[in-house]
């Protein structure tokens, strides 16, 4: 289904676009909960729906928004804006890069490659592991980071691996690792939005469909902020992960039994 075709007038189109909004007011919660998590769970979901480009491309407003928003407090953006500085060039030069080399993500390829990037990080996380990176290294590590992850998100619309576990082994307090990776985000967003833009995925028609999508977004993360202060944030976060690692499972065996 061709995203411009959803969001039609045709009335038959109406329950499609309300499982991609009830998409995104998911995604929306996971990470109103955890503080990540949006592109993740909407690019998972939405492949089944039309292809990882589309998908890509209904992210992009949503995303950035709600980037953008976690990048508060901005009295100390500056600081964290020049550390990050080498990470987030990589990640711009390596998305682009991947975008003319590799094109949009579409085909069987990239629901693989979007699995697989799902069950890496889900199996990551869940086994506790940790890396430490020495200050001395974050020069020459964060380019080649950020041109792994820019990779990644060219090859599949997600961009938490692997800028998130590097952040986390820069020792940073909670505020600024939070930061640091709306920060992180939010480049890797533009630099998806015009990756899709070079490889003609993303027409102004679908700029309305994303915007559209912000809603049940914000929606979401409201829900996720509150269920925060209720429930136990650590069980959230491994059925969180258990569900991303089964997810990426049954993406790539459907893609093999459809071979």
């Amino acid at each position: 289904m061709n995203a411009n075709e959803l969001f039609s007038s045709s009335s038959s189109n109406l329950p499609l676009l309300l499982s991609v909004a009830a998409v995104f007011v998911l995604a929306g919660l996971v990470k109103g909960v955890i503080g990540l998590g949006l592109p993740t769970i909407s690019m998972a979901l939405l492949a089944s729906m039309m292809n990882p480009a589309e998908a890509a491309a209904l992210l992009v407003v949503p995303s950035f928004i709600t980037n953008v928003w976690q990048l508060q407090p901005w009295r100390s953006l500056r600081d964290v804006s020049w550390r990050m500085a080498p990470m987030q060039v990589g990640v711009v030069v390596g998305t682009l890069g991947g975008a003319w080399v590799i094109g949009a993500p579409v085909g069987a390829w990239a629901v693989v490659c979007l699995g697989a990037m799902l069950i890496v990080y889900a199996a990551w996380v869940l086994a506790g592991a940790r890396l430490s990176v020495a200050p001395g290294s974050e020069r020459w590590l964060g380019p080649v980071v950020g041109a792994s992850t820019g990779l990644v998100t060219a090859a599949t619309g997600v961009f938490v691996v692997p800028a998130v576990p590097y952040l986390q082994a820069l020792g940073l307090q909670k505020e600024a690792l939070i930061q640091a990776m709306g920060l992180s985000f939010t480049v890797s967003t533009v630099a998806l939005a015009a990756g899709l833009c070079l490889n003609g995925h993303f027409p102004s028609a679908t700029v309305g469909a994303s915007l559209l999508m912000l809603l049940p977004a914000l929606a979401g993360m409201a829900l996720g902020t509150r269920l925060r202060q209720r429930i136990s944030q650590d069980r959230f976060r491994k059925c969180f992960l258990a569900s991303l690692l089964l997810l990426g499972s049954y993406m790539i065996v459907r893609e093999m039994l459809q071979a």
